[in-house]
């Protein structure tokens, strides 16, 4: 078995040569002219220049989470507070990596539009999106490869489980205050320049004359690159982590035990590298954009399928008691139909190719009010339906468990199962997930720098892929943390049976669980209120600053030639604002189990019961609510009910600025929430009993 362990290490080096590989490929592109890179430029320094102080600022909370696990766990004493760190390390590596290229691809992207077009543009946003998305993959499993042989394997620790768990937490720490603080960030500046850009002032988006513009194509890295790697790196962690940990606590004794701990480890290699497969067809050809890039992402997740339908069957030994291989190859196949599922659902209530979107911008000859109430219900609509899907995989998922193991709790085994399912071809999810702000900062550098319109409609045409694409690859997130905080929870619930606690049922007439419940159910509506409070705080000063711009800078407002603006005031309202507000709703999500858990563990099984189905269906309705939209804005500037400038577009741009913390703040900071109270109560289970 330990083979696969080997073979793990091997994909994850695969995944981190090939993101060197699109590095160096994105490096060696024309950056453009002067302007151009004079652009690039101050965007890269703003967004290094907040990396770095958001690090800095939430090393302080590592540092305290660390000393907690030391004290408090008789296993944290040191390997426990290491892992820890180890886990909050990669998080963090993987999204400075990523924006790094990033921010180097936007110009370069701009410039392949200006010279080759569509052809030329498309490759090279998708290369520097797939520094990230490999970036994530390979750290992330070469990360918890090499946390499982040094701790159960070098070491034999008999507590080395435990310590593992300590490695997601630890990217879940860092992903929690990159996905709040980034989004925080860019949803300031993106706010601040809409209103008063586009509706106040009249001029275009990313126009150079606005003083929001660098801050937030800066927003647009260390938000949707940064903030989403971490966050997608601590989702896959903590899928492979759930089936790994679930079976270190039910199937002990079990003859197959060894092979449920490497099954995880094996979907993931075989998904890195149809991952790796994958990227290598995402070109133009006949047919759209989207084609182009969901071509990579249906050829990653075939040969996941018949990867895992080949080798599962001879995986596990005949004398280990399984009854069913197939069952396990059903878990995976529903944990991946369920993350397509509801990234279809999301393209469907988010592109501007379907009937949705073009209803909200029809909304919109009406004023702004029928257009936040049209993208409200659709939003609402949007978590109905993705909750179908979600129930009947779990249960598709627990069928599969049951078919393959003829013990106990074997169901919740398919479900962790179906959780690393989700993610399998995590390289290529995210790849076009990143893919997405690469185009829209290119489309900004094209405006400043005042290149030909037709590269502004090309990278346009991109950038509106882009926002469907992050909606999927939402979806996928989302789906993912359903499916592997339930699996967590199951998993904490045996680990307090283990450690002697009582916790066999979780009875609804309890009070303390009923009051837990409560509790759980109300605290994804205070951390959104909380973080979408922060953005508008935010916006509010960068509004009053690009008024004050505008108002005092002589033919700044008109475009006299050599006037430019303050940008490097917007800048700093943004960053100091970020790591201002999310410092509070971060520690929160974190110190509500442990305050219920030390008071009742029945009341903090109910907290994360009600977090867990409030938290979804939130991230859910924010998430394609807020892309609705967005899209829907990008309709009408595309010419629909009289395009850019018209009553229309002010009233769609009203509801865009209402989108924007529900997309990229709030939204995708639920999904991480959710996995980061259930790991804290497992990792801590014992110190609660």
């Amino acid at each position: 078995m330990e083979i696969w362990l080997y073979l793990a290490m091997g994909s994850a080096l695969a995944a981190l040569v090939l993101a060197l590989t699109f590095a160096r490929q994105v490096n060696s592109a024309s950056p453009g002219n002067d302007l151009m890179q004079e652009l690039m430029g101050a965007i890269r320094e703003g967004a290094m220049a907040f990396i770095r102080r958001e690090y800095t600022a939430v090393t302080g909370f590592v540092v305290i989470m660390a000393l907690l696990i030391f004290a408090l766990l008789d296993w944290g004493r040191p390997w426990g507070a290491v892992a820890y760190v180890f886990g909050a390390v990669l998080s963090a590596l993987a999204g400075f990596i990523g924006m790094r290229i990033a921010t180097a691809a936007n110009a370069r992207t701009a410039e392949a539009a200006r010279i080759g077009g569509i052809d030329a543009a498309l490759p090279l946003a998708f290369r520097g999106g797939g520094v990230m998305g490999f970036t994530v993959a390979g750290l992330g499993l070469l990360g918890l490869s090499l946390g499982y042989w040094f701790f159960e394997i070098m070491l034999e620790d008999p507590q080395s489980f435990e310590i593992i768990t300590a490695i997601g937490l630890g990217g879940s720490t860092i992903a929690l205050f990159s996905r709040v603080g980034g989004g925080i960030y860019t949803k300031a500046a993106d706010v601040g320049a809409d209103l008063v850009g586009k509706v106040e002032a009249g001029i275009p988006e990313d126009d150079p004359r606005n003083p929001a513009t660098i801050a937030d194509n800066v927003g647009d890295n260390v938000g949707d690159v940064a903030g989403m790697g971490a966050d997608l790196f601590e989702s896959y962690v903590g899928s492979m982590i759930a089936p790994i940990a679930f079976a270190a606590f039910a199937f002990a004794g079990e003859a197959f035990q060894p092979e449920a701990f490497f099954y995880p480890l094996m979907i993931a290699t075989i998904g890195t590298v149809s991952s790796i497969i994958g990227s290598f067809f995402v070109k133009p050809g006949k047919g759209s954009l989207a084609a182009a890039l969901h071509r990579g992402t249906y050829v990653a997740m075939g040969l996941t399928v018949a990867g895992v339908a080949v080798i599962t069957p001879t995986f596990f030994s005949d004398d280990a008691g399984v009854d069913n291989t197939w069952g396990l190859v059903i878990s995976v196949v529903v944990g991946l139909a369920v993350g397509w599922l509801i990234g279809q659902i999301s393209e469907w209530f988010t592109s501007d190719h379907h009937k949705i979107v073009k209803e909200i911008a029809r909304q919109s000859q009406t004023g702004p009010a029928t257009v936040a109430l049209e993208g409200i219900a659709e939003g609402m609509r949007s978590a109905a339906f993705s909750v179908i899907v979600i129930a009947f995989g779990m249960l598709g998922a627990y069928w599969g468990g049951e078919m393959a193991f003829d013990v106990e709790l074997a169901g919740i085994y398919g479900i962790a199962i179906a959780a690393i399912g989700v993610l399998s071809t995590l390289g290529m999810t995210v790849s076009v997930d990143a893919y997405g702000p690469i185009a829209d900062n290119a489309g900004g550098i094209a405006e400043m720098a005042h290149l030909p319109p037709e590269v502004r409609e090309t990278t346009d045409a991109l950038d509106s892929l882009g926002n469907t694409t992050a909606a999927v690859a939402k979806g996928f997130a989302i789906a993912s943390a359903a499916v592997t905080a339930l699996a967590l929870f199951f998993t904490f619930r045996q680990a307090v049976i283990t450690a002697g606690g009582e916790l066999d049922t979780l009875n609804i007439l309890e009070i303390e669980v009923i009051v837990g419940l409560f509790l759980g159910g109300m605290f994804p509506f205070l951390f959104a209120s909380m973080t979408i409070k922060a953005v508008g705080r935010a916006a509010n000063q960068m509004i009053e600053e690009v008024r004050r711009q505008f108002r005092e800078i002589p033919g700044l407002r008109e475009g006299k030639e050599g006037v430019k603006p303050e940008y490097a005031k917007c800048v700093d309202i943004s960053t100091t604002s970020a790591l201002r507000e999310m410092i509070i709703p971060g520690a929160m999500a974190v110190a509500l189990p442990l305050v219920v858990g030390f008071i009742s563990v029945k009341a903090l099984g109910g907290l994360l019961a009600g977090a867990l189905v409030t938290g979804f269906l939130l991230a859910i309705f924010m998430a394609n609510a807020g892309g609705a939209w967005d899209n829907a804005k990008k309709f009408i500037e595309a010419g629909a009910y009289g395009g850019k400038g018209s009553d229309s577009h002010k009233a769609a741009v009203v509801g865009d600025t209402i989108g924007d913390p529900f997309k990229d703040t709030s939204g995708p900071a639920m999904n991480i929430v959710i996995k980061v109270m259930t790991i804290v109560s497992l990792i801590f289970a014992s110190a609660f009993v």
